[in-house]
């Protein structure tokens, strides 16, 4: 397993940019998951599922399953938040990790950068950043810049920068 990192200002298009790469990639034979993080509270749960009473009622964790997908919830109650590695290591084995958030953490990163967002970049402070995607003027980067709108491309230089699960944990 491998992996890499998609950094950027919220509103620079890493979800966008995911949902475009994923296709691609898959469409290649590649078995790809992803690890998004979020900023804020967030429920996969509707309130009033028995799965959803379960958790209020205190369970650590609630495993649903149907014929066709199965989630596992887990709540934190109070614990801290697992590292990436951890999270890493839940995963079933595939051939790309792609990880969309956790911009601090020390593994392979592509950068989106947007100058609509009105954000600097964030490669000249972070060495784990190996490549830029942007459609804008880039004369500041130090590395490679790749189009944004080039997904063939954008496919080709994550698979190239991402590196195996073993070094980032």
């Amino acid at each position: 397993m491998r992996v890499i990192g998609l950094a950027g200002w919220s509103g620079s298009g890493k979800t966008t940019l995911l949902a475009g790469l994923i296709p691609l990639l898959t469409g290649n034979g590649l078995r790809v998951s992803t690890i998004k993080h979020a900023h804020h509270a967030f429920d996969v749960d509707t309130p009033g599922k028995d799965s959803w009473t379960h958790r209020q009622a205190g369970a650590s964790e609630v495993l649903v399953v149907s014929d066709t997908r199965w989630a596992l919830m887990h709540e934190l109650r109070g614990a801290p938040e697992p590292l990436l590695a951890e999270l890493l290591g839940k995963l079933s084995p595939c051939d790309l990790v792609i990880v969309e958030g956790f911009k601090r953490e020390p593994i392979p990163k592509m950068e989106i950068w947007r100058a609509v967002v009105g954000k600097p970049l964030l490669h000249p402070e972070d060495p784990h950043i190996e490549l830029i995607a942007t459609d804008d003027p880039c004369p500041l980067a130090c590395i490679p810049v790749v189009p944004l709108s080039d997904l063939p491309a954008l496919a080709a230089a994550v698979l190239a920068a991402a590196r195996p699960i073993s070094d980032a944990t």
